[in-house]
């Protein structure tokens, strides 16, 4: 009788993973049947067959390679290093003809040059063969049929051959990248993190409101179909680092494809049954074209469904049930072109929170930042959170429960009487002299929104301004819109947070005025069209009244109110300049001017600015006080390239008001606008379009700005620097809040 023949040996492997994420592909490994997967730095240790090891190349999601080690040796330098590869039968590995690559890593090695050590390595592999007369393997760097990994710690070294060959990350489906994209491992990382897969299981959908090039809503689909990441790589040719190695089991490669074949028909099958919802949507149709071409690669045509969308527009479908909104949003770094200036984060962290809180209640949701602390104007509180990296960037993924037990405000409390300084005595006082220093003056102008306090003591830098209902239905409601000038950077946070919540207490005792109507901003130093960004989404307009006209405002959802206080004397000379004349208002913000100037007995207006927000604000602040139709023209449209191209216009309007942004890069503007920079020829082009005996009124926020000398020196137009009468009384304090001039042809 026979001896039984003994199992082959198992074989220890090791799968690399992006930092932070080790544990992760631990779990995964296990859960697709490696039982021991042990996670190690950089990576997880397992054991098995070869079947086992394609097993993790085929499924893993979350694995950057997969390595089979073929020795450790000690290498104090390159000719030990030379010495013990030279000692590996390599005839076991690299077949007669074949090509070879070698990549090399030391660290605290006596190898300081790793191009040089790999090159020893490819030198003793080649001198073993060229010894026993065989034809030396040839280096092919882009698709080696055996590649080899030496890492080499302390003198330390592990040579492995590569299974993977290119980077499992790449799945081949991405025919496009966008701006900035996921990694597609880094991608189901955090669809893993936020419990997708048993969402998927339960019948919940996903959305990705950011989806960029579709990486998050692709992954998403590839799980909930149980489809393996590495397949579409082998149907479309794509290099492994297995199958060109002398030791490959093919048997067992195409055993596992046909597996995966049959598990992809199934899982599609039962995706396509319960119908699509995987969505993504972008407010870039460049996105949405390149992550529609992805997704079609992919093989989920029909199964990823993807449109062009703005952030504020995202919501469940009619009758979809909760499910995963998971996001990537911009971090403020410039990574590969992806944007997202600082000074505009905030407003899109808060508008993501803003339509989690109102239309995805009892979903889940994730939130991948690089800048976490942005998680807190979302007005929600994360459940928890995972540390990973984005590259070289340190992010968090925020788990949201979105109910109302997670809602949360960043409104600063009011501090108890017990518990306030000595300065909030002097805030209180202040405020008081203040209404009772310009109560006559209001009176006797009939003034009803205005500012009562702007930062007058140093340790309550706030801005303080009183609106007064002009809805017949509260006559007497008042509302206060109070702006803290963010504290410099020396000043104690803690501190500044005390007296603002001690300035909290005092405004509302002090104005009497209900929590309800009294609203709090923080207002930093801004650039170019932030000041017009989407904080919120309430969608909660009041009505107020100026010189006799009702406007819009609206005290939550931006930073501004849409009605600039500062600007009331100008829109007074707007209305007295605009009789019987052609009025042109460019940067419309919410035409306030412009309803001005109709009132004013204006024979048509014309209101320009790029934001069809505000274009239609600006269509309701006309209509509220019924001037409308034809002779009151509203256009969306890039003031600057509608001035370009408005040769129409050459001396049409009798009056123009120019009041443009500080600094402008909006992303449907071409290139940027500065108004020190670009106003000579801003101007210019303004000027074409006034009619003759038209004048120009040009104003600006920008506290340094200086008319070009070119203007000054010209001797056909005549300037006058109006700012001083077009400061109001409650402004006064603080004279250099704006620059204004009147210009006309000679």
């Amino acid at each position: 009788m026979s001896a039984p023949t003994a199992a082959p040996a198992a074989l220890a492997f090791f799968a690399s993973a992006a930092r932070n994420l080790e544990t992760l592909l631990a779990e995964e490994l296990r859960a697709i049947g490696l039982a021991d997967a042990k996670e190690t730095r950089a990576g997880v240790r397992f054991t098995g067959s070869l079947r086992d090891a394609y097993r993790a190349l085929l499924w893993s999601r979350v694995a950057s390679r997969v390595l089979l080690p073929l020795a450790e040796f000690p290498a104090a330098d390159a000719d030990a290093l030379y010495a013990q590869v030279r000692d590996i039968d390599w005839t076991c590995h690299i077949a007669p003809g074949r090509t070879l690559a070698v990549h090399l890593d030391a660290v605290r090695s006596g190898i300081d040059n790793g191009h040089y050590g790999a090159l020893k390595v490819k030198d003793a592999i080649v001198d073993q063969f060229r010894e026993r007369g065989l034809p030396r393997p040839d280096v092919d760097t882009r698709r080696p049929d055996v590649a080899l990994r030496c890492t080499i710690f302390r003198d330390q070294a592990t040579l492995s051959l590569d299974l993977s060959g290119d980077p499992l990350h790449r799945r081949g489906w991405r025919t496009q990248e966008g701006a900035a994209p996921l990694k597609e491992q880094l991608a189901a990382a955090l669809l893993l993190r936020a419990g997708w897969p048993d969402i998927a299981a339960a019948g919940g959908g996903l959305l990705d409101p950011m989806c960029g090039a579709g990486t998050l809503p692709i992954e998403a689909a590839l799980i909930a179909a149980d489809i393996a990441p590495g397949l579409l790589r082998s149907e479309l040719g794509m290099h492994w680092g297995c199958t060109g190695w002398a030791g490959h089991d093919r048997a067992a490669w195409d055993d596992l494809h046909a597996e995966a074949r049959e598990r992809r028909a199934a899982g599609l099958a039962r995706l396509g049954h319960r119908g699509c919802r995987i969505r993504g949507s972008d407010q870039d149709p460049q996105a949405v074209r390149a992550a529609a071409a992805n997704a079609a690669r992919a093989g989920l045509a029909g199964h990823v469904r993807l449109s062009r969308r703005e952030l504020e527009d995202a919501a469940p479908e009619p009758g979809e049930p909760p499910g995963l909104v998971i996001t990537n949003p911009p971090y403020g770094e410039r990574l590969g072109g992806q944007g997202g200036e600082q000074s505009e984060l905030p407003a899109l962290y808060a508008t993501l929170g803003a339509v989690l809180r109102e239309r995805f209640d009892g979903w889940r949701a994730a939130v991948f930042t690089g800048n976490p602390d942005l998680g807190k104007v979302m007005g929600l509180r994360a459940a928890r959170f995972h540390s990973l990296y984005n590259g070289p960037i340190e992010c968090r993924l925020l788990h949201f429960e979105v109910q109302a037990e997670a809602h949360v405000s960043d409104r600063p409390r009011p501090l108890p009487l017990t518990e306030r300084g000595p300065g909030a005595e002097m805030l209180a006082n202040r405020l008081r002299k203040n209404q009772k220093a310009l109560a006559k003056w209001l009176r006797a102008e009939d003034i009803s929104c205005f500012r009562l306090y702007d930062a007058d003591l140093p340790e309550y830098a706030l801005a303080v301004d009183i609106y007064a209902s002009a809805d017949p239905a509260t006559p007497e409601r008042r509302f206060v819109h109070a702006q803290e000038y963010a504290a410099p950077a020396e000043v104690d946070p803690k501190a500044a947070r005390r007296r603002l919540r001690e300035a909290v207490g005092v405004i509302g005792e002090v104005l009497a005025v209900p929590e309800q109507d009294l609203f709090f901003k923080v207002r930093q130093r801004q650039r170019g069209s932030a000041q017009y960004e989407r904080l919120a989404q309430t969608g909660r307009f009041h009505v107020v009244a100026e010189d006799g006209l009702r406007l819009l405002v609206n005290f939550e959802d931006y930073l501004d109110t849409g009605l600039f206080l500062d600007h009331r004397l100008t829109r007074r000379l707007v209305r007295e300049l605009a009789r019987d004349r052609h009025v042109l208002n460019l940067f419309c913000y919410t035409a306030s001017a412009s309803v001005h100037a109709a009132a004013g007995g204006a024979r048509s207006t014309a209101s320009v600015d790029l934001s069809r927000t505000y274009v239609d604000w600006a269509r309701r602040n006309l209509a509220l006080n019924g001037f409308s139709g034809r002779d009151h023209q509203l256009i969306q449209a890039d003031c600057l390239e509608w001035l370009a191209n408005a040769r129409a216009y050459r001396g049409r309007f009798g009056l123009i008001f120019l009041d443009p942004p500080t600094y402008s890069s909006s992303k449907r503007m071409q290139g940027t606008f500065d108004v020190q920079r670009d106003h000579v020829a801003l101007i210019d082009d303004a000027l074409a379009l006034l009619a003759p005996e038209g004048e120009l009124i040009f104003s600006t926020n920008r506290r340094r700005f200086r008319l070009d000398d070119a203007l000054a020196e010209d001797a056909t137009l005549e300037i006058q620097d109006i700012s001083a009468r077009t400061i109001p009384r409650d402004f006064a304090r603080n004279p250099h809040i704006h620059r204004c001039w009147r210009l006309r042809r000679r």
